[in-house]
């Protein structure tokens, strides 16, 4: 995450995305808006935070979600 306060992630950490996205949608329709396994198949937020932290184009998506959803 980079430390530019102009960055809309700026302070936020990617388990509070994760879980704020998960309240809002639940797993499934988190899981149908952003196809991957971790969200469609025994979906828990340690094996989910494990995976986006290793892949970039996964956590990208979370992060556009999340703005998409909560951004006014």
């Amino acid at each position: 995450m980079n430390n530019n306060p102009n960055n809309p992630f700026h302070c936020l950490k990617l388990e509070t995305i994760l879980l704020k996205l998960v309240e809002f949608y639940g797993w499934n329709e988190l899981g149908n808006k952003i196809n991957i396994r971790c969200f469609n198949f025994d979906p828990s937020i340690s094996s989910s935070l494990k995976f986006l932290r290793k892949t970039p184009w996964a956590r990208e998506k979370v992060e556009k979600l999340y703005l998409n959803t909560f951004s006014n």
